[in-house]
C-alpha cells in the first residue's frame, strides 16, 4: 500500500473533524489551517468523503463539514480505501480489486504480499478516528508539558 497525498490529507481532515467532533460543523478554512492542507485540494477531498457517506455539510454562518457518524464508527481503512483504493501492495492479493496474474499458481512472493496486505488491513481496520483523535490529544499534551 502506498498512501497518496490525497489519502494523507483525507486522513488528516478526518482526524481534525474527529478531534473537534463535539464542536459540530467546521469551515474548510479552519480544517485547512489546522492541518496545513491547501483549501482548494481539501475542498475536493471533502466532497469525495461526503459522496462516500462519511461527511455531511451545512450551509450558512454556522455551516461547514461534520462527520456523518461518530468517529468511533469510522475506521482509517475505510477512508484510505475511498481515497486510494485497495490496501493490497499488488493487485493479485487484493480482496476488492483482484487482478489475476499468470504466475499466481507458482509465485513464491504471493504469500508474502498477502501477509503484508493482511497485516496492514488488520491495523487500519481496527483503528478508528476516535482512536486517532485520542492519540492526537495525548501527543499534544506531551508537547505542551515540559
Amino acid at each position: 500500500m502506498r498512501l497518496s497525498t490525497k489519502g494523507e490529507y483525507a486522513s488528516r481532515a478526518m482526524l481534525e473533524l474527529s478531534v473537534r467532533y463535539a464542536e459540530g460543523a467546521l469551515h474548510i478554512r479552519d480544517i485547512s489551517a489546522a492541518q496545513g492542507i491547501p483549501e482548494r485540494f481539501l475542498e475536493q477531498i471533502l466532497l469525495q468523503l461526503k459522496r462516500a457517506g462519511y461527511l455531511r455539510s451545512r450551509k450558512g454562518p454556522k455551516g461547514g463539514y461534520f462527520l456523518a457518524k461518530p468517529p468511533s464508527r469510522i475506521s482509517v481503512a475505510e477512508v484510505i480505501r475511498v481515497m486510494d483504493g485497495p490496501l493490497a501492495p499488488i493487485d493479485c492479493v487484493s480482496v476488492t480489486a483482484h487482478d489475476p496474474c499468470p504466475r499466481e499458481p507458482y509465485c513464491g512472493l504471493k504469500g508474502l504480499w498477502k501477509e503484508v496486505r493482511d497485516a496492514v488491513a488488520e491495523i487500519l481496520e481496527r483503528t478508528t478516528f476516535e482512536d486517532m483523535a485520542e492519540r492526537s490529544r495525548v501527543a499534544k499534551a506531551r508537547s505542551v508539558t515540559p
